[in-house]
Order: structure tokens, then C-alpha cells, then sequence
């Protein structure tokens, strides 16, 4: 997937402008495609250049103006096209397995604090979920959009609670 894909995706249910629309990565698909603001940014222009976006000047009172912009014709299509290819499965980069791969170099209390660390972020993630799961009233009546969105956020909450289990079992296995 390309960063242009995700911001499609945002872009896809709402006119933004870049600052808006960085904001609203965060709080969507930034939870499972992280970009920073410049990334996003320097994908809005090529977007751009390449007709999927249109950008539009607005004038604003007190306030520097603003571009907002909105998906083509071609950018959806370019989106609908790219929902229909296959999907590969996401490759695996995670630093703390990484050390623990090689943990027997240094102290167990060592990884037992990274592992403690990781519980913690890991828990944080987990409630955020659980907080936003609870503006999703009956999932089963939802319209299609709102229900595709609401099955992104149970992949984030079944992957929390899976990690969160492995790390109980890790710290456990080190701990004896």
C-alpha cells in the first residue's frame, strides 16, 4: 500500500484541507499506516499533479487562507481499483522482537522492563480502542461505510488484546 492510498481513503469521506486532513489521518487510518505531517504533505502535490485530488484556495478572516481539497473522479477510481487488486500480507517489523530475538546478551531484567514498557503502550492503544468502540451502537445496523470502519477498529482491538497476551506469556516464561 502507498501512502497516497490511505490519504485517498480519508479523503474519500471528507473535503480536507492539509492540515485537517493530517489531523484526520491521526485519528483514522493513522492507527494502523503512520505518516508524518510532511509525508502527507509532499503526497497532497503529487495527488495533485496526478488529477486525484483537487486543491482549492479558501480565504479565511484572521487566519492565513488555506487549501482544502476533495478526491476526483479518477482518484476514486483509482482507489476502487486498488481495493480490488490482492492483497499481500504486511510484512513484520517490530523492534522489541528484534531484541528479544537476541535477548540472551544482556540481563533478564532488561527485557523484562522493555516487555513491562510495551504492556503499557500496548494497554493505552487497547482503551483508545475500547473508548471508540463505544460510539459504534449496534454494528450490525450500520451502514456499509460506518461498518467497514467499525471492522478496521476490531482488527486494532483483537490485535492489542493478542499482543497484550503474548506479553503476559513472555514476561511469564522469563520470569521462571
Amino acid at each position: 500500500m502507498a501512502l497516497s492510498h490511505a490519504i485517498l481513503a480519508v479523503l474519500a469521506g471528507r473535503t480536507c484541507s492539509g492540515y485537517d486532513l493530517a489531523k484526520q489521518f491521526d485519528g483514522s487510518v493513522g492507527f494502523f499506516w503512520h505518516a508524518t505531517h510532511q509525508q502527507i504533505y509532499r503526497e497532497l502535490t503529487k495527488l495533485e499533479e496526478n488529477g486525484w485530488i483537487d486543491g482549492e484556495m479558501v480565504q479565511q478572516n484572521g487566519r492565513p487562507d488555506k487549501k482544502s481539497f476533495v478526491i476526483t473522479a479518477a482518484g476514486t477510481a483509482q482507489l476502487q481499483a486498488w481495493i480490488a487488486k490482492p492483497t499481500a500480507a504486511s510484512p513484520m517489523k517490530d523492534e522489541l522482537l528484534t531484541k528479544l530475538f537476541v535477548g540472551h546478551l544482556v540481563p533478564i531484567e532488561t527485557l523484562l522492563q522493555q516487555l513491562e514498557e510495551q504492556r503499557s503502550l500496548h494497554t493505552e492503544n487497547l482503551a483508545t480502542y475500547r473508548t471508540i468502540e463505544k460510539l459504534f451502537k449496534n454494528p450490525d445496523e450500520l451502514p456499509l461505510n460506518l461498518r467497514c470502519q467499525y471492522l478496521t477498529l476490531r482488527n486494532g482491538i483483537h490485535y492489542e488484546t493478542g499482543w497484550l497476551a503474548w506479553c503476559e506469556e513472555a514476561i511469564g516464561q522469563l520470569k521462571t
